[in-house]
């Protein structure tokens, strides 16, 4: 099993915590954004109080451990590294409090092309264990708001894992998968498993706004989230994300493999 030192060494060296990619200009811009009420930051979230871009930091840097110096306006954002060893142990709880209760899952992202791997392991110990994984509104098209206007996609799902896709691909694990911050996938998987009448997931495990747009419904959800996501740990602080792991969710894919075998190990549910 892999030592909370060990997984804390593997953070920083793959710059998943400690100095990070993101930029604290990107970070700011959405704090910015967030706190204007903008969708693009909000993503599926309508915060119950009122967040200033002081009130954000302050957050932030308790949640994530970035500058919450108001004057630190360029560079690379800072994650500490044991918030989030710390979260991904309150994020291996939850995971085996629902193997031990064959709650039925749902699970999906926004970045299919980093952490489609992650959560698939996710997903394959979640069955083994006997929680149905959720496959809902299979095939749906939603239209999505993108910079270059609105467009529409394919939900689908690889591994148990929801992510959007474009038109005439499916099959093709080759092909591109789409980035989106969207909550519209989530809300459309939900209601498509309401209207079928089938199992409602108890757990919703993603990010963006799989994380945000599950939570704004009522459905208990976890996930990760990087610096410049605010909207889910503000969830978090306002009660309806239960658990949000600080990290760059933007790193190589097999960056996460470690992370995925840690998880799996405190849960139990290494296979």
């Amino acid at each position: 099993m892999l030592s909370s030192g060990a997984l804390r060494a593997h953070l920083v060296g793959a710059r998943l915590a400690g100095s990070i990619a993101t930029s604290r200009e990107k970070s700011l811009n959405r704090y910015r954004l967030f706190a204007a009420g903008d969708p693009r930051a909000l993503i599926g979230l309508e915060p119950a109080g009122d967040w200033s871009v002081g009130d954000l930091l302050g957050l932030m840097g308790e949640r994530c451990g970035v500058s919450a110096d108001p004057a630190h306006i360029s560079g690379t954002d800072v994650i500490d590294p044991d918030r989030t060893v710390a979260a991904l142990n309150a994020f291996a709880d939850r995971l085996g409090e629902a193997a031990g209760e064959r709650s039925p899952v749902l699970i999906g992202t926004g970045h299919p092309d980093r952490l489609t791997g992650f959560y698939g392991g996710l997903a394959d110990a979640l069955s083994a264990a006997g929680c149905p994984v959720l496959t809902p509104a299979y095939g749906m098209s939603i239209d999505i708001m993108t910079r270059f206007g609105v467009r529409t996609y394919n939900l689908a799902y690889v591994r148990g894992v929801a992510r959007m896709r474009e038109p005439g691909v499916w099959g093709h694990l080759g092909e591109p998968e789409i980035h989106t911050h969207s909550p519209l996938p989530v809300r459309s998987a939900l209601g498509a498993a309401a209207d079928a009448c089938g199992p409602l997931p108890e757990l919703v495990i993603g990010d963006h706004g799989w994380v945000c747009g599950a939570g704004q419904l009522g459905f208990e959800a976890i996930g990760l989230a990087d610096t410049d996501d605010p909207a889910l740990f503000v969830g978090q602080a306002e009660g309806r994300v239960s658990v949000v792991v600080p990290l760059d969710d933007a790193v190589r894919s097999d960056y996460y493999r470690p992370l995925t075998r840690y998880v799996l190990n405190r849960a139990c549910l290494s296979q």
